[in-house]
């Protein structure tokens, strides 16, 4: 392939929104509504076709970010990466909800030099020195994305479910440890502090690599950013959106692209 020819094909992969790209990735606690004096999860992490299942790479933990009961950061203890999964563990010291997620902001580039097609990932603040200021057929992009999931230790609690305003987020209507199968809940995503609305979701049960459909639940935000699904059976969900626009903090990038991923544990009544 020509080099003009590869540097297109590398534009366009960095084009593509994440909805198009095969694996999912995600976080799944070993429960998400649990009492007593301390107590643990383990939480397995990764990037896989099946969901739930380890068969492709581990999900990268750098930006784990761990939100207590009161708002504070929690550490995760013995983490591991391994060859398919990353696995580490959250001590529950608090009664409360905790949020526990994976938060990307970086800027992507693609470019031309020698001949040659180079691409470039990295930070905001790296941007500027890492990549050279006259690089020809330079192409930019940032990416903000979230893979979240939540657990409980005694009586709900709503401090850890906060919106940053940054990005695309799911703030929930229904508490997302409080949901049963054959209820409704209700949630609503937000970008950067605003309702998202026509914000198309894609919800599917785990156990994927057992049956031979997706049995995806395929819903739609209303102008307030909100939706909502009735759980056809207990288990694991998975829960995806994606989203682009031009709200970017690169002069350089032209699209910001916003993805958004959870783990709901759905109970049976």
């Amino acid at each position: 392939m020509k080099p003009s020819l590869k540097l297109a094909a590398l534009t366009l992969a960095l084009s593509l929104p994440f909805a198009a790209q095969a694996h999912k990735a995600w976080l799944q606690p070993s429960q998400t509504v649990l009492a007593g004096n301390n107590p643990w999860v383990t939480v397995d992490a990764a990037v896989s076709n099946d969901l739930f299942y380890f068969n492709h790479v581990p999900l990268k933990t750098d930006n784990l970010r761990i939100t207590a009961p009161d708002g504070s950061a929690v550490t995760p203890q013995n983490s591991a990466t391994g060859k398919y999964r990353t696995v580490f563990d959250v001590e529950l010291k608090q009664t409360g909800t905790y949020k526990i997620g994976v938060v990307n902001n970086y800027v992507t580039g693609s470019w031309e030099e020698n001949g040659q097609p180079k691409r470039w990932r990295g930070t905001e603040a790296t941007f500027a020195t890492e990549v050279p200021k006259n690089a020809k057929n330079l192409q930019v992009a940032q990416s903000v994305s979230r893979v979240e999931t939540y657990v409980t230790n005694g009586s709900p609690s709503e401090a850890a479910l906060k919106s940053s305003g940054v990005g695309l987020e799911l703030v929930p209507v229904t508490h997302p440890n409080d949901l049963f199968a054959g209820e409704e809940a209700k949630f609503r995503f937000q970008i950067d502090g605003k309702p998202a609305a026509n914000l198309d979701i894609e919800i599917v049960r785990g156990g994927t690599r057992y049956r031979n459909a997706q049995d995806e639940i395929k819903v739609k935000t209303n102008a307030s950013g909100e939706f909502s699904v009735t759980w056809p059976e207990a288990g694991m969900y998975w829960l995806e959106a994606n989203t682009e626009d031009h709200k970017t903090t690169v002069k350089q990038a032209k699209q910001r692209r916003l993805g958004y991923v959870a783990t709901l544990e759905v109970l049976p009544q």
